[in-house]
């Protein structure tokens, strides 16, 4: 299951052992292609890793923050810290090799 992040809510990544935001935006094409991959990966690895969906446009101080320049920008955070990221819509296997490299 992906969990939207609405600004207050970002904290809930830190207080997981790993998980994986998207930082995405309504009208990005590429966005558009990455959701479903991200949908079955998420569903696929449910209970050992936790996703985020974060809509840049409605939290620019979050994307900010995590200083995502481009969409999609997915970051792999490990005990609440960032421990990789990847730019640009991705494969299914590309993704679960990105997070099992983590894990």
């Amino acid at each position: 299951m992906v969990k939207t992040v609405k600004g207050d809510n970002f904290e809930d990544i830190k207080a997981c052992g790993v998980a994986v935001a998207d930082f995405s935006a309504t009208w990005c094409g590429p966005c558009k292609m990455m959701a479903p991959v991200f949908h079955t990966v998420a569903d696929e690895l449910n209970g050992e890793v936790d996703f985020f969906s974060v809509d840049v446009d409605e939290n620019p101080g979050l994307a900010a923050a995590n200083k995502v320049f481009s969409v999609p920008t997915l970051i792999l955070y490990k005990n609440g810290v960032e421990a990789s990221r990847s730019v640009g819509a991705i494969s299914k296997y590309d993704l679960l090799d990105f997070i099992e490299k983590i894990k």
